[in-house]
C-alpha cells in the first residue's frame, strides 16, 4: 500500500500543490453514457470507456485520480436494481483506475482515491438510520480497497452526520486490511471529505440542509477525515473564499477544491458551464493563496482544465513535485 498521506503532507511542507482530476459523468456521457443511466454498471460492461476517462485525466497531468463509484453505494444502486452488485462494481471501478494509474503516469506517481458519493437519503426525514449508511459505506469501501483504491474521497455531502458515517466506515475497513496485511498505522489510506456548499442571500455558505463550513469540516475531522475540503458548487471564485474560511480555524488539514466550471445555465435545452479551461486556471493561484492543497475540477470540467490547472501551478512554481 502506499503511503498516499505521506505523499500530501510532504507536498504541503515544500509548499506544493498536488493536481487531482475533473468530472467523470460528463466524460462519460460523451462517450453514450444515456441521461437516466447507471454509470457505474460501465465498470463491468463498458470498462475500456471508464478506463479512458481515467488515462484522460492521467496524460492532462494528473496527480490523482478518483473512481468511477460515486453513486456506488446501495442505496443509490438500489434505484437501477444494482444494489446486490455494490462490492463487485466498486472493485471494479478501483481496479480500472489503479490499472492506469500504474502504466500511465510517465515517471509520475499517480495516486487513486475512491469516490463515496451521498445516499441519497435524509437522516432528518427518518427515512433511514445511522448504521444503514454505516453498512452501505462499509460495504462500498470494502470494494474499493480490494480493487485497489490507495485512498477514499467522500464527496459532495450536506449532512455531516451521513458524512461521519461514510468516514468511518473507509476507516474500519482501512484498519480491518491493515490488520490482516501488517500495514504500518501510517499507511493507513487517507479519507478525503469534500462537501458542497451554496452562498446564501446573508453572504454565509451552507450546505442543501443548512451547515456551515466550520461546522462541516470540524465534524470531518473529528470523524476521521484526514483531507477535507469542498466540491461541486460554484467556481474557483467561490471556492476561494471557503478555503480561506476554513483556513481561519484550521491551518494544518490539507485542503482539497474540486470546483464546478462556474455555475451552470440552460440554454438551447442544454446545460452549459460558462468557466473554460484558461478562466479556472487564471485563478488557481490565489485559491492556493488561500490555503488549496490539491486542485481539481468537478461538473463541466475536464482534460483540458486539467492541463490549464497544471501549466498554472508550474508557472508559479506551486506544482507537486517540482
Amino acid at each position: 500500500m502506499n503511503n498516499f498521506s505521506k505523499v500530501i503532507r510532504d507536498a504541503m511542507a515544500r509548499g506544493k500543490v498536488l493536481v487531482s482530476d475533473g468530472a467523470w459523468g460528463t466524460f462519460l456521457h460523451r462517450r453514450g453514457l444515456e441521461p437516466g443511466d447507471c454509470p457505474e454498471t460501465w465498470n463491468l460492461s463498458r470498462p475500456s470507456d471508464v478506463a479512458a476517462v481515467a488515462r484522460a485525466y492521467i496524460d492532462a497531468g494528473s496527480d490523482m485520480i478518483l473512481t468511477n463509484s460515486f453513486g456506488a453505494n446501495p442505496f443509490r444502486l438500489a434505484h437501477f436494481g444494482e444494489e446486490s452488485r455494490c462490492f463487485e462494481l466498486n472493485r471494479a471501478a478501483a481496479e480500472i483506475s489503479r490499472a492506469e494509474a500504474s502504466h500511465g503516469g510517465a515517471g509520475r506517481d499517480v495516486f487513486v482515491a475512491g469516490s463515496m458519493g451521498p445516499s441519497g437519503h435524509f437522516l432528518a426525514m427518518g427515512d433511514v438510520s445511522e448504521q444503514a449508511l454505516y453498512e452501505g459505506f462499509h460495504i462500498q469501501a470494502e470494494g474499493l480497497l480490494a480493487g485497489g483504491a490507495q485512498g477514499f474521497c467522500v464527496e459532495t455531502m450536506s449532512d455531516p452526520v451521513e458524512a461521519a458515517c461514510a468516514i468511518r466506515a473507509a476507516r474500519d475497513v482501512s484498519r480491518i486490511a491493515a490488520a490482516k496485511n501488517n500495514w504500518a498505522p501510517a499507511s493507513l489510506p487517507p479519507v478525503f471529505c469534500t462537501f458542497t456548499f451554496a452562498k446564501t442571500s446573508g453572504g454565509e455558505y451552507r450546505t442543501m440542509i443548512g451547515t456551515g463550513v466550520r461546522e462541516a469540516a470540524l465534524a470531518a475531522r473529528e470523524a476521521g477525515a484526514s483531507v477535507i475540503g469542498t466540491n461541486c458548487g460554484g467556481g474557483f471564485s467561490q471556492m476561494i473564499e471557503i478555503v480561506r474560511k476554513i483556513r481561519s480555524f484550521d491551518a494544518e488539514t490539507p485542503i482539497l477544491v474540486h470546483a464546478n466550471a462556474g455555475l451552470p445555465r440552460y440554454e438551447d435545452g442544454k446545460t452549459v458551464f460558462p468557466e473554460g479551461p484558461e478562466l479556472m486556471a487564471s485563478m488557481v493561484d490565489e485559491l492556493v493563496i488561500a490555503g488549496a492543497n490539491i486542485v481539481g475540477g468537478c461538473c463541466g470540467t475536464g482534460p483540458d482544465h486539467i492541463r490549464a490547472f497544471v501549466r498554472a501551478l508550474r508557472h508559479s512554481k506551486r506544482r507537486a513535485g517540482e
